[in-house]
């Protein structure tokens, strides 16, 4: 045997992401197979749910849980798990494009920030100062009545940039603090001193040790633009009739019936729950797996 290939055979192989990811992350890896099950539901939503969303029954009125409605039905007698089933596309299309809209413009502003500093950075950061003084919900609520709604391919492009504007100063910041230590390095400034332009300089050698945080940051953002896309819809805000949305299966007749019956809140309540706790974890756990200070 050769010298080069004792070596070759002596080097370690390679660990495949997926699998290093799973055995160091348990916790992530399951959240990750609800967050695909969820995804897999909204995608065939069509062939899974057992009955029609939209479905009007009136002999089945308030049905508990039963082998024919397994989560029961609604003031309307439509199928609560058919509903939670399309609602889920719901949930993933508007957080998942909430969330990259927030997050990609925070990140671009994030780091034209720390750039470029001086007077670009001072106004950048009191325009991120005053989004931030408002709370999340207040600041969607002012944007979502100020924007009214419009309609784009079904889908209202206006909650969704209502969702999306206050996830921007949030990552702008975390964007920013990454970005400094970033722009201190010996690399930077010997692409300066190339001649390479800014655009360059940001795209090629500030971008690529920016993605870490920005992906850690669009997955944990998902999850907060999920429920606050439900808090709209619960204030009648957001999503309407009869589209089949989570936030707005507990708003209405949910909460008239509620006593006569808990299914009509429980059982949205629980996929809002799962659905924001399995990307929360999934946030963290790709925190974990991506920071070099985290791995032993």
């Amino acid at each position: 045997m050769t010298a080069e290939a004792a070596a070759d055979a002596d080097a370690p192989r390679r660990a495949n992401p997926l699998l290093d990811f799973c055995r160091r992350q348990p916790l992530g890896a399951i959240s990750f197979v609800v967050i695909a099950t969820m995804m897999l539901a909204g995608i065939f939503s069509e062939q899974v749910s057992p009955y029609d969303p939209l479905n009007i029954d009136f002999a089945s009125i308030l049905a508990p849980p039963s082998g024919d409605h397994w989560f029961g039905t609604d003031a309307f007698g439509r199928d609560i798990l058919s509903r939670i089933i399309h609602g889920a596309r719901t949930a993933l299309v508007i957080g998942f494009l909430s969330s990259f809209i927030g997050s990609t413009s925070g990140a671009v502003l994030g780091a034209a920030s720390a750039y470029f500093g001086g007077r670009i950075d001072n106004a950048i950061q009191r325009v991120v100062d005053v989004l931030l003084a408002f709370p999340i919900i207040v600041l969607a609520l002012v944007v979502v009545a100020v924007l009214g709604k419009g309609l784009v391919l079904g889908i209202d492009a206006n909650l969704i940039v209502a969702i999306a504007i206050p996830i921007v100063p949030k990552v702008a910041r975390v964007v920013r603090a990454a970005a400094l230590s970033v722009r201190a390095m010996p690399y930077v400034d010997a692409a300066r001193a190339a001649g390479y332009g800014n655009l360059r300089i940001i795209c090629r050698h500030m971008a690529p040790n920016l993605v870490a945080p920005y992906l850690i940051m669009l997955t944990a953002y998902i999850a907060q633009a999920i429920l606050l896309e439900a808090s709209l819809s619960f204030l009648g805000l957001g999503v309407t009739e009869p589209t089949a949305a989570w936030g707005l299966m507990l708003s209405g007749n949910a909460s008239d019936f509620f006593r006569e019956a808990p299914w009509m809140i429980l059982f949205p309540g629980l996929a809002i729950s799962l659905a924001v706790f399995a990307f929360s974890l999934f946030g963290d756990a790709l925190r974990d797996w991506l920071d070099p200070r985290f791995k032993t």
